[in-house]
């Protein structure tokens, strides 16, 4: 077995557990699966969540877990990946070697196409901050074609995904006036370039210094998370909105709820402004609103995704790039949250 570079999760806790190591055992794919050599791997919330075991457990919010329970240490995390097929294993097509894929880092509950994720790349299984990943052969989708750059291309599984299954969930359609929280994180600016695409009003709540990025990425409208939000999205949208898409959660349900129109949708993915929230269940039964969590994409919200990476239709935002070396620095400017867009980790 070979040795390859590698950043190793040793255990819950500050960016002090990563470990840069030059001698990590070079995985070996295995029947059905492929061996990725790794170009560019992007950072999520969850990367930095899943080392502080920021999840909580049933009962338990303040445990130390993986966002699916307790974790298995030590982990490789990086849930996106941009790669070249390096090797193939058993029953998978030779042909594949040397093709450009984007990995899909979702392990699903079962093989049907709306089967939820029950584990990702980077917690439940080995990522990609490292020379090289296993991953199925059928997780590994050729994008040989697209007009994107590697860099480009790891920006898109997890926020892109994550954000494409929160507006199919909601069933976002054109015309409609859609609030999107946290909207210059990886997430939020995905929400936004997605569901302009779709033709919707999008009114991204963000940080003033950061509107015209926000704007240029796609939204109708902006607003300064400092001031009275309730008030400045009424004179956006007046009559009120027909979907949030929410990253942040904490006291902006309670704030927000109230202008979301009758038979609104409310759709989740974060909550980096507090996981336990406080609002007026009246508002939700008696409009007909809709609550819906929503954890990810399904293999659907995926092949969508895939569409528009072959076709460069979105055009994902590169905020900063650092070395694998690096990856302790990337995680601890991107709890900053000072960049618009993605922070992303190049392999040489």
């Amino acid at each position: 077995m070979g040795q390859m570079r590698a950043v190793v999760l040793t255990a819950h806790g500050g960016p002090e557990v990563l470990h840069a190591r030059s001698d990590w055992p070079r995985p070996v794919p295995g029947t059905g699966e492929v061996l990725v050599r790794v170009l560019a791997a992007a950072v999520n919330n969850t990367d930095v969540w899943t080392r502080e075991g920021a999840y909580g457990l049933p009962g338990d919010p303040d445990a130390r877990a993986g966002w699916r329970g307790p974790l298995r240490f030590p982990r490789v995390q990086g849930g996106d990946v941009c790669g070249v097929i390096a090797e193939v294993g058993a029953g998978v097509d030779a042909d594949r070697v040397g093709q450009r894929v984007l990995v899909d880092p979702a392990l699903y509950r079962d093989h049907t196409r709306d089967a939820p994720p029950v584990g990702l790349l980077g917690s439940e299984a080995d990522g990609g901050f490292a020379e090289f990943v296993v991953v199925a052969a059928e997780q590994a989708h050729d994008v040989t074609g697209s007009p994107l750059s590697d860099e480009q291309l790891a920006a898109l599984p997890v926020a892109y995904g994550t954000a494409m299954g929160m507006l199919e969930r909601a069933d976002v359609t054109a015309g409609e006036t859609v609030v999107v929280t946290g909207a210059s994180g990886g997430v939020g600016l995905a929400l936004v370039q997605l569901a302009g695409a779709r033709g919707a009003n999008v009114i991204a709540v963000t940080s003033g210094d950061k509107a015209a990025e926000v704007l240029a990425a796609g939204a109708s409208h902006t607003v300064d998370r400092g001031g009275d939000l309730a008030e400045q999205i009424d004179r956006c949208g007046p009559g009120g909105v027909d979907a949030v898409a929410d990253v942040v959660g904490g006291p902006l349900v309670s704030q927000l709820m109230p202008l979301v129109r009758d038979d609104g949708r409310w759709v989740v993915a974060g909550a980096v402004a507090g996981p336990v929230v406080e609002f007026d269940l009246r508002r939700l039964y008696l409009h007909n609103i809709s609550l819906i969590g929503s954890s990810m994409h399904t293999r659907e919200h995926f092949a969508a995704l895939l569409r528009a990476a072959r076709g460069g239709t979105v055009q994902p935002v590169i905020a900063a790039r650092y070395a694998l070396d690096d990856l302790a620095t990337a995680q601890e400017q991107f709890t900053r949250h000072q960049h618009v867009g993605k922070i992303v980790v190049t392999i040489d």
